[in-house]
């Protein structure tokens, strides 16, 4: 189960107790989980019995119970408990399958991946002043809207809705990538930039980053062929045999990797990805690109640490636990690639 699944267990849980009447709210659009805090236990803590507390005119921790069989009888969830005001702890029955159910989606539905229903059979008009900003950013609105089952339609007509703080000149110089992402990777309240820093090939570039981890994720395919190997999902571990496991004290590992800073990059790495629908939905809502731009640098920041640990090293030789990894580096270069393209921006397979 990735956190994206699991926030909506929750949410059907929540919907569940307001249909046997034993809350009455209105069930939020979002349930966010996240790692335990302090105090905390299991895999994954919500606070959503805090949210629903106040409209719902009970403590926390009476919502708290409430939603706690709803959510232990759920599939994939082994326990809960209800800690602190009513803070509730999950543990996953199929935690250590976590990575490779998110590496065996983003490889099934390809650079579809994060495509949903938000707006299926809804009509979105945007109207925009000739402007080049308000242009490029309806552009990439149709795009999304149409990757989230809707239609956009462009009109230039008054009263305009759509209305990005312009452009202050012509980034035509900068080409057509740059160009774009210079438009659409700021907030639209935001003054963007038409300057040559988006052309460096440089860390401070946040769209060279993107592109150059995409680049990276494709180098290392070529490479890993070349050592005789190529991607399959699975135990991440070289030592289990088994697919990745739950924390042990002597590393700290989620993903039961054989160094701490392996699980980390690890971690890091599947937040983002597993995340990844949520952002693609929100951003066609919003009718927001520059969310979406936002998240490809999470991913790419995200998937560049953990590259070092895809390749076999020395006279190592190739095994399971190198094709799950490729697998998990090239989940992330689908990302990539399908959110650039969403953008209309090239992903090199060279840089």
């Amino acid at each position: 189960m990735t956190p994206v699944e699991l926030s909506r267990t929750v949410l059907h849980a929540v919907r569940r107790a307001v249909d046997d009447g034993e809350l009455s709210v209105t069930v939020p659009e979002r349930a966010v989980v996240t790692e335990p805090g302090p105090g905390g236990c299991g895999d994954y803590a919500t606070t959503i019995a805090l949210q629903l507390a106040r409209p719902a005119g009970q403590p926390p921790l009476r919502v708290a119970e409430i939603l706690l069989p709803r959510l232990a009888g759920a599939d994939g969830i082994r326990e809960v408990v209800v800690t602190g005001p009513g803070f509730l702890n999950i543990s996953l029955a199929e935690q250590a399958d976590l990575v490779t159910a998110v590496v065996r989606e983003i490889r099934a539905r390809g650079a579809a991946y994060g495509h949903g229903d938000a707006l299926a059979g809804q009509v979105v008009v945007l109207r925009v002043p000739y402007e080049v900003r308000a242009e490029v950013v309806a552009d990439a609105v149709v795009r999304i809207v149409a990757a989230q089952g809707g239609r956009a339609v462009v009109e230039h007509a008054e009263p305009v809705n759509v209305r990005p703080v312009p452009a202050p000149e012509d980034p035509a110089p900068l080409g057509p990538d740059a160009a774009r992402w210079a438009l659409l990777h700021p907030a639209p309240h935001d003054r963007p930039r038409i300057t040559a820093d988006h052309l460096v090939q440089r860390e401070a570039n946040p769209l060279f980053r993107v592109r150059y981890a995409h680049a990276r994720v494709r180098s290392v395919s070529r490479n890993a062929v070349r050592l005789g190997f190529s991607a399959e999902p699975g135990p991440l571990d070289p030592d289990s045999g088994t697919p990745t496991g739950p924390a042990t004290a002597q590393t700290g590992s989620t993903t039961g990797l054989a160094t701490s800073n392996e699980a980390a990059a690890v971690r890091d790495l599947l937040t983002p990805l597993a995340d990844h629908p949520r952002i693609l939905a929100a951003a066609a809502t919003h009718r927001a690109p520059d969310r979406l731009a936002r998240h490809l640098v999470t991913v790419a920041d995200a998937v560049l640490p953990f590259l070092p640990f895809v390749l076999p090293c020395g006279e190592e030789k190739p095994s399971a636990a190198h094709r799950a990894r490729l697998a998990l580096a090239e989940a992330a270069g689908t990302v990539l690639a399908g959110g650039l393209s969403l953008l209309g921006i090239d992903a090199p397979e060279h840089l």
